[in-house]
């Protein structure tokens, strides 16, 4: 169980673990899982990191979807934003690329998950490793991340 599954659990939120085989040589992590799994991608979202100098930010945004940096350093309070390295996005949130949840990180970094995810009965993030995904409420993650909900995407 990752550290992710583990808090779902501990503070009783339903929600739903998906498993599928990764395939290494995969070019999208998300739209891998989005396929695997037998679900539309605008049902899959992708946790990206984004820094701004000294903070780092947390997207959560469909797989088929690009993150706007304007957008999302609006919604955050940044005037500029670039995107976090793999090693400091593996170094602050405890997983590593292509398989980060926005879910039991090491430590909690602002949030912003695009809007789409509003009007969802169930989204589905990256369970904590590649391979992995969790299906749960759009709200109980917003709230459980103290999230807000935003138009982040290009």
């Amino acid at each position: 169980m990752t550290p992710a599954i583990k808090l779902l659990e501990k503070q009783k939120i339903r929600h739903q673990v998906l498993s599928y085989e990764h395939d290494p040589s995969a070019e999208s992590f998300g739209l891998e899982a989005a396929e695997k799994l037998g679900l539309e991608a605008d049902l899959v979202f992708k946790t990206l990191l984004a820094f701004d100098g000294q903070s780092f930010f947390v997207a959560i945004l469909p797989v088929d979807h690009r993150l706007n940096l304007k957008k999302l350093a609006a919604a955050v309070g940044s005037k500029k934003l670039q995107m976090a390295a793999a090693a400091d996005a593996e170094r602050v949130t405890g997983y590593i690329v292509g398989g980060i949840s926005p879910l039991a990180q090491k430590k909690r970094l602002k949030t912003v998950i695009h809007s789409s995810a509003e009007a969802l009965d169930q989204m589905y993030v990256s369970g904590g490793k590649r391979g992995c995904d969790i299906g749960i409420d759009p709200k109980d993650l917003a709230n459980l991340l103290s999230a807000t909900f935003s138009d982040i995407v290009e």
